[in-house]
């Protein structure tokens, strides 16, 4: 298991993208969550096998709807997420 934080700047506010990223994490084996950020960034949080992670990751970054509103993603990994089960929204 790995946990991930990535932050990904550009315009990735307005424009569905949370949602997006909630529906994407129903075609793998993750669980955390996704929020907007004061700054206009929006932050992930993920956890999982490590093939899935980084699978989930490159999906919202290279394959998805919103891809083209990124234009810089930051990944760094991080402690396992305690209790984490499914995947949300934050407020």
């Amino acid at each position: 298991m790995v946990a991930k934080q990535v932050i990904f700047e550009g315009r990735v506010q307005g424009v569905g993208f949370r949602y997006t990223v909630k529906d994407l994490s129903r075609g793998f084996e993750v669980c955390g969550w996704v929020k907007n950020l004061t700054d206009g960034s929006v932050e992930l949080q993920v956890m999982g096998v490590k093939e899935e992670v980084e699978s989930f990751i490159k999906e919202i970054a290279e394959e998805s709807s919103v891809a083209h509103h990124i234009k810089n993603l930051t990944a760094v990994k991080i402690p396992l997420l305690e209790n984490c089960a499914g995947f949300r929204i934050e407020r």
